[in-house]
Protein backbone atom coordinates (compact mmCIF):
# COMPACT_ATOMS: atom_id res chain seq x y z
CA UNK A 1 0.00 0.00 0.00
CA UNK A 2 0.92 3.71 -0.99
CA UNK A 3 0.61 6.48 1.56
CA UNK A 4 0.99 10.22 -0.29
CA UNK A 5 1.53 12.84 2.20
CA UNK A 6 1.62 16.10 0.82
CA UNK A 7 -0.58 18.99 -0.67
CA UNK A 8 -4.22 19.63 -2.27
CA UNK A 9 -5.17 22.83 -4.34
CA UNK A 10 -7.83 23.94 -6.41
CA UNK A 11 -6.21 25.27 -9.54
CA UNK A 12 -7.26 28.38 -10.91
CA UNK A 13 -6.72 27.69 -15.62
CA UNK A 14 -7.03 30.65 -17.76
CA UNK A 15 -5.04 29.94 -21.37
CA UNK A 16 -3.35 32.53 -23.34
CA UNK A 17 -1.97 32.19 -25.92
CA UNK A 18 1.56 32.87 -24.79
CA UNK A 19 2.56 32.95 -21.21
CA UNK A 20 3.40 36.47 -19.65
CA UNK A 21 6.62 38.13 -19.73
CA UNK A 22 7.35 40.35 -16.82
CA UNK A 23 5.39 43.72 -16.77
CA UNK A 24 3.10 41.82 -19.49
CA UNK A 25 -0.98 41.78 -19.59
CA UNK A 26 -2.14 39.10 -21.72
CA UNK A 27 -5.73 38.50 -22.71
CA UNK A 28 -6.73 34.56 -21.87
CA UNK A 29 -9.90 32.20 -22.74
CA UNK A 30 -12.60 31.45 -19.64
CA UNK A 31 -11.20 31.34 -16.17
CA UNK A 32 -11.83 26.84 -15.50
CA UNK A 33 -10.86 25.34 -12.33
CA UNK A 34 -10.02 21.72 -11.78
CA UNK A 35 -8.60 19.80 -8.67
CA UNK A 36 -4.76 19.56 -8.22
CA UNK A 37 -1.76 20.08 -5.89
CA UNK A 38 1.60 18.03 -6.46
CA UNK A 39 0.39 15.59 -3.37
CA UNK A 40 -3.28 15.28 -4.69
CA UNK A 41 -2.56 14.94 -7.98
CA UNK A 42 0.30 12.07 -7.19
CA UNK A 43 -2.24 10.18 -4.97
CA UNK A 44 -5.04 10.20 -7.95
CA UNK A 45 -2.39 8.86 -10.42
CA UNK A 46 -1.13 6.44 -8.38
CA UNK A 47 -4.51 5.04 -7.33
CA UNK A 48 -5.52 5.20 -11.04
CA UNK A 49 -2.52 2.86 -12.04
CA UNK A 50 -3.94 0.78 -10.32
CA UNK A 51 -2.03 -2.74 -8.36
CA UNK A 52 -1.78 -1.39 -4.48
CA UNK A 53 -4.40 0.63 -2.50
CA UNK A 54 -3.36 4.18 -2.00
CA UNK A 55 -4.12 6.51 0.93
CA UNK A 56 -3.30 10.20 1.75
CA UNK A 57 -2.29 12.34 4.57
CA UNK A 58 -3.54 16.32 3.83
CA UNK A 59 -4.53 19.28 5.38
CA UNK A 60 -7.61 21.79 4.05
CA UNK A 61 -9.92 24.62 4.73
CA UNK A 62 -13.19 24.19 5.99
CA UNK A 63 -14.27 25.60 2.63
CA UNK A 64 -15.67 25.29 -0.60
CA UNK A 65 -12.48 24.58 -2.15
CA UNK A 66 -11.99 21.47 0.52
CA UNK A 67 -15.05 19.67 -1.16
CA UNK A 68 -14.06 19.27 -4.27
CA UNK A 69 -10.33 18.01 -3.57
CA UNK A 70 -12.40 15.46 -1.15
CA UNK A 71 -14.48 14.53 -4.26
CA UNK A 72 -11.35 14.35 -6.79
CA UNK A 73 -9.68 12.35 -4.76
CA UNK A 74 -12.32 9.83 -3.14
CA UNK A 75 -13.98 9.19 -6.90
CA UNK A 76 -10.11 7.78 -7.72
CA UNK A 77 -10.40 5.76 -4.18
CA UNK A 78 -7.78 7.39 -2.53
CA UNK A 79 -8.54 6.53 0.91
CA UNK A 80 -8.10 9.96 3.19
CA UNK A 81 -6.65 11.39 6.11
CA UNK A 82 -7.17 15.14 6.01
CA UNK A 83 -6.82 17.76 8.51
CA UNK A 84 -9.72 20.22 8.54
CA UNK A 85 -8.70 23.73 9.20
CA UNK A 86 -10.86 26.83 10.80
CA UNK A 87 -8.49 29.44 10.04
CA UNK A 88 -6.88 29.02 6.80
CA UNK A 89 -7.92 28.45 3.63
CA UNK A 90 -7.44 25.77 1.08
CA UNK A 91 -4.33 25.36 -0.97
CA UNK A 92 -4.86 27.16 -4.33
CA UNK A 93 -2.94 27.04 -7.34
CA UNK A 94 -3.05 30.19 -10.67
CA UNK A 95 -1.80 28.30 -13.71
CA UNK A 96 -1.44 30.00 -17.39
CA UNK A 97 -1.21 27.85 -20.04
CA UNK A 98 0.19 28.44 -23.37
CA UNK A 99 -1.17 27.71 -26.61
CA UNK A 100 1.93 25.29 -26.96
CA UNK A 101 0.91 23.16 -23.89
CA UNK A 102 3.57 24.96 -21.73
CA UNK A 103 2.85 26.30 -18.24
CA UNK A 104 3.32 28.94 -15.31
CA UNK A 105 2.19 27.88 -12.07
CA UNK A 106 2.03 30.44 -9.04
CA UNK A 107 0.92 28.69 -5.31
CA UNK A 108 -0.95 29.82 -2.73
CA UNK A 109 0.05 26.67 0.12
CA UNK A 110 -2.87 27.62 2.68
CA UNK A 111 -3.54 25.25 4.90
CA UNK A 112 -0.84 22.78 3.40
CA UNK A 113 1.23 24.37 5.58
CA UNK A 114 -0.30 22.85 8.20
CA UNK A 115 0.18 19.39 7.70
CA UNK A 116 2.34 17.66 10.17
CA UNK A 117 4.63 14.50 10.31
CA UNK A 118 1.38 13.76 13.90
CA UNK A 119 -0.87 14.00 11.33
CA UNK A 120 0.33 10.55 9.07
CA UNK A 121 -1.99 7.17 10.12
CA UNK A 122 -0.06 4.06 11.43
CA UNK A 123 2.66 3.10 8.91
CA UNK A 124 2.49 -0.37 9.57
CA UNK A 125 0.17 -1.08 6.58
CA UNK A 126 2.33 0.46 4.11
CA UNK A 127 5.24 -0.15 1.54
CA UNK A 128 6.08 3.21 0.66
CA UNK A 129 5.49 7.10 1.73
CA UNK A 130 5.57 9.36 -1.42
CA UNK A 131 6.25 13.12 -0.32
CA UNK A 132 6.88 16.53 -2.41
CA UNK A 133 7.90 20.14 -1.17
CA UNK A 134 4.44 21.88 -1.10
CA UNK A 135 4.64 21.09 2.24
CA UNK A 136 7.01 22.34 4.93
CA UNK A 137 10.25 20.91 4.56
CA UNK A 138 10.25 20.22 8.16
CA UNK A 139 7.14 17.73 7.91
CA UNK A 140 9.25 16.03 5.01
CA UNK A 141 12.04 15.51 7.18
CA UNK A 142 10.22 14.36 10.32
CA UNK A 143 7.81 12.33 7.99
CA UNK A 144 10.64 10.34 6.59
CA UNK A 145 12.38 9.97 9.75
CA UNK A 146 9.27 8.36 11.00
CA UNK A 147 8.51 6.06 7.55
CA UNK A 148 12.29 4.55 7.40
CA UNK A 149 12.10 3.50 10.97
CA UNK A 150 9.35 1.62 10.49
CA UNK A 151 10.73 0.25 7.30
CA UNK A 152 8.45 1.88 4.41
CA UNK A 153 10.84 2.88 1.09
CA UNK A 154 10.39 6.94 1.11
CA UNK A 155 10.12 8.42 -2.32
CA UNK A 156 10.42 12.00 -2.38
CA UNK A 157 9.35 14.26 -5.56
CA UNK A 158 12.07 17.56 -4.89
CA UNK A 159 9.15 19.94 -5.93
CA UNK A 160 9.45 23.15 -6.35
CA UNK A 161 12.87 22.96 -6.50
CA UNK A 162 15.57 23.64 -3.18
CA UNK A 163 18.10 22.90 -1.86
CA UNK A 164 17.85 19.99 0.53
CA UNK A 165 19.94 18.60 3.84
CA UNK A 166 22.06 15.49 3.47
CA UNK A 167 19.91 14.51 6.39
CA UNK A 168 16.78 14.08 4.45
CA UNK A 169 18.66 12.65 1.30
CA UNK A 170 20.21 9.65 3.16
CA UNK A 171 16.37 9.08 3.85
CA UNK A 172 15.36 8.78 0.50
CA UNK A 173 14.74 5.92 -1.43
CA UNK A 174 13.77 6.82 -4.30
CA UNK A 175 14.53 10.53 -5.39
CA UNK A 176 12.33 12.08 -8.36
CA UNK A 177 13.43 15.27 -10.27
CA UNK A 178 13.38 17.07 -13.08
CA UNK A 179 16.78 18.27 -14.70
CA UNK A 180 16.49 21.41 -12.74
CA UNK A 181 15.28 20.33 -9.30
CA UNK A 182 18.38 17.79 -10.15
CA UNK A 183 20.97 20.77 -10.09
CA UNK A 184 19.20 22.31 -7.14
CA UNK A 185 20.05 19.35 -4.66
CA UNK A 186 23.59 18.02 -6.22
CA UNK A 187 24.89 21.83 -6.95
CA UNK A 188 26.88 19.51 -9.62
CA UNK A 189 26.99 21.29 -13.41
CA UNK A 190 28.72 18.56 -14.63
CA UNK A 191 26.27 15.75 -16.69
CA UNK A 192 22.95 14.34 -15.77
CA UNK A 193 24.84 11.61 -14.84
CA UNK A 194 27.52 13.08 -13.03
CA UNK A 195 24.90 14.82 -10.79
CA UNK A 196 23.07 12.22 -10.22
CA UNK A 197 26.16 10.05 -8.70
CA UNK A 198 26.54 12.48 -6.49
CA UNK A 199 23.04 12.02 -4.54
CA UNK A 200 23.33 9.10 -1.51
CA UNK A 201 19.67 7.94 -2.49
CA UNK A 202 19.79 4.24 -3.82
CA UNK A 203 17.09 5.17 -6.93
CA UNK A 204 17.37 8.79 -8.62
CA UNK A 205 15.07 9.37 -11.40
CA UNK A 206 15.55 12.02 -13.70
CA UNK A 207 12.36 13.11 -15.55
CA UNK A 208 13.31 15.06 -19.46
CA UNK A 209 10.04 15.96 -20.73
CA UNK A 210 9.31 14.55 -24.35
CA UNK A 211 12.88 13.17 -24.06
CA UNK A 212 11.70 10.49 -21.68
CA UNK A 213 13.67 9.73 -18.32
CA UNK A 214 17.02 8.10 -16.45
CA UNK A 215 17.04 6.65 -13.66
CA UNK A 216 20.32 5.97 -11.74
CA UNK A 217 19.80 2.08 -9.41
CA UNK A 218 22.33 1.47 -7.28
CA UNK A 219 25.18 1.16 -9.42
CA UNK A 220 22.91 0.47 -12.94
CA UNK A 221 21.46 3.28 -15.02
CA UNK A 222 18.36 2.73 -16.67
CA UNK A 223 16.68 5.04 -19.88
CA UNK A 224 13.15 5.03 -21.12
CA UNK A 225 12.71 7.38 -24.27
CA UNK A 226 9.54 9.67 -24.73
CA UNK A 227 6.40 8.82 -26.50
CA UNK A 228 5.46 11.50 -28.80
CA UNK A 229 1.86 12.68 -28.55
CA UNK A 230 0.34 15.85 -29.37
CA UNK A 231 0.40 17.88 -26.19
CA UNK A 232 -2.50 20.20 -24.96
CA UNK A 233 -1.77 20.92 -21.80
CA UNK A 234 1.30 19.96 -19.73
CA UNK A 235 -0.13 20.50 -16.42
CA UNK A 236 0.03 17.70 -13.83
CA UNK A 237 2.75 15.12 -16.53
CA UNK A 238 5.48 15.60 -13.90
CA UNK A 239 3.05 14.45 -11.43
CA UNK A 240 1.47 11.41 -12.93
CA UNK A 241 5.04 10.26 -13.64
CA UNK A 242 5.84 10.24 -9.90
CA UNK A 243 2.52 8.63 -9.14
CA UNK A 244 2.49 5.97 -11.46
CA UNK A 245 6.24 5.08 -11.29
CA UNK A 246 5.90 4.48 -7.31
CA UNK A 247 2.69 2.87 -7.88
CA UNK A 248 4.38 0.37 -10.41
CA UNK A 249 7.53 -0.24 -8.07
CA UNK A 250 5.23 -1.09 -5.17
CA UNK A 251 3.03 -3.37 -7.42
CA UNK A 252 6.52 -5.36 -7.56
CA UNK A 253 7.82 -3.83 -10.95
CA UNK A 254 10.84 -3.61 -11.77
CA UNK A 255 12.26 -0.13 -12.65
CA UNK A 256 12.20 -0.29 -16.46
CA UNK A 257 8.74 -1.96 -16.12
CA UNK A 258 7.91 1.21 -14.16
CA UNK A 259 9.71 3.66 -15.87
CA UNK A 260 7.78 2.98 -19.19
CA UNK A 261 4.45 2.86 -18.08
CA UNK A 262 5.32 6.04 -15.74
CA UNK A 263 6.27 7.57 -18.99
CA UNK A 264 3.50 6.33 -21.00
CA UNK A 265 1.16 7.92 -18.14
CA UNK A 266 2.51 10.73 -18.47
CA UNK A 267 2.74 11.62 -22.13
CA UNK A 268 -0.77 10.58 -22.53
CA UNK A 269 -1.80 13.21 -19.51
CA UNK A 270 -0.16 15.76 -21.34
CA UNK A 271 -3.52 15.62 -24.61
CA UNK A 272 -6.21 16.49 -21.78
CA UNK A 273 -6.30 20.04 -19.97
CA UNK A 274 -6.08 19.75 -16.21
CA UNK A 275 -4.21 18.28 -13.70
CA UNK A 276 -6.05 15.33 -12.02
CA UNK A 277 -8.81 15.41 -14.62
CA UNK A 278 -6.07 14.31 -17.41
CA UNK A 279 -4.75 11.45 -15.77
CA UNK A 280 -5.50 8.03 -17.34
CA UNK A 281 -6.45 5.25 -15.86
CA UNK A 282 -4.78 1.89 -16.08
CA UNK A 283 -6.34 0.47 -19.07
CA UNK A 284 -6.00 3.92 -20.98
CA UNK A 285 -2.25 3.51 -20.35
CA UNK A 286 -1.98 -0.13 -21.45
CA UNK A 287 -3.89 0.61 -24.98
CA UNK A 288 -1.78 3.60 -25.41
CA UNK A 289 1.19 1.21 -25.09
CA UNK A 290 0.06 -1.38 -27.31
CA UNK A 291 -0.51 1.21 -30.11
CA UNK A 292 2.83 3.31 -29.49
CA UNK A 293 6.82 3.14 -29.16
CA UNK A 294 9.22 5.11 -27.32
CA UNK A 295 12.33 7.44 -28.69
CA UNK A 296 15.06 5.41 -29.17
CA UNK A 297 16.96 6.13 -25.95
CA UNK A 298 20.62 6.67 -27.90
CA UNK A 299 19.68 10.07 -28.24
CA UNK A 300 18.52 10.50 -24.87
CA UNK A 301 21.93 9.19 -23.23
CA UNK A 302 23.71 11.57 -25.16
CA UNK A 303 22.08 14.35 -23.46
CA UNK A 304 22.54 12.45 -20.35
CA UNK A 305 26.19 12.19 -20.73
CA UNK A 306 27.17 15.24 -22.38
CA UNK A 307 28.82 18.19 -19.83
CA UNK A 308 25.91 20.91 -18.73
Amino acid sequence: MVLIAGSANLDFVVRAKHIPAPGETVLGSDLQTFPGGKGANQAVACARAGGVPVAMALALGRDAYAKVLIASLQSAGVVLHAQAFDDVASGTAFICVSDDAENAITVAPGANTRLLAAHLPALNAYRFLLMQLEIPLSTVLDSARLAHAAGLQVALNAAPAQALSPDLLELVDVLIVNEGELRAISKNQGSILDAMATLPCQSVVVTLGARGAVARQGQGLHYQGGFAVQAVDTTGAGDTFCGVLIAQLAAGQGMPEALQFAGAAAALSCTKPGAQSSIPENSEVQAFLAGRSAAVVSALQSYCEARA
